[in-house]
């Protein structure tokens, strides 16, 4: 059980080709197919875009969290990107999504970013949320 200390609100329209928001209007966004899922790969964004930036921006966050806890200090440098894919499952019950985050730290060792990245990966709200679903691919660059 979680006891939420913030809760975002949003929705959408029209599926994958319609519009997308935030409740309180600070996101509003056009969707729209990729040409990869058979559409026309047209101006808007799609979840996979949104998600693949929420997920940086939240491992990134926990990131700092677990460096500040071993007194760690992370450049202003530090870079998570995240790719993320979606495809039909093996099992042909529907569509899955893969995920893969690199994360960079320039003059930060690469043993202590990786073990820092191994364990923001467990605190991480998005990585806790997909774990027994996705496997997330871990790269410190």
């Amino acid at each position: 059980m979680v006891n939420a200390l913030y809760t975002a609100h949003g929705h959408a329209t029209g599926g994958r080709d319609g519009e997308g928001a935030s409740d309180d209007g600070k996101v509003k966004v056009k969707l729209s197919v990729p040409e990869g899922l058979g559409g026309d790969d047209g101006p808007g964004t799609n979840p996979e875009q949104l998600f693949s930036v929420g997920y940086s921006a939240c491992f990134l966050g926990a990131l700092k969290v677990v460096a500040g806890k071993e007194h760690v200090k992370l450049p202003p440098e530090t870079k998570v990107s995240a790719e993320i894919g979606v495809g039909p499952r093996e099992d042909g019950g529907g569509f899955g999504i893969t995920a893969a985050l690199t994360i960079s730290a320039p003059g930060i060792d690469k043993a202590q970013l990786e073990a820092l990245v191994q364990k923001a990966h467990i605190v991480c709200p998005y990585s806790n949320a997909i774990h027994k679903t996705v496997d997330v691919r871990l790269t410190v660059a």
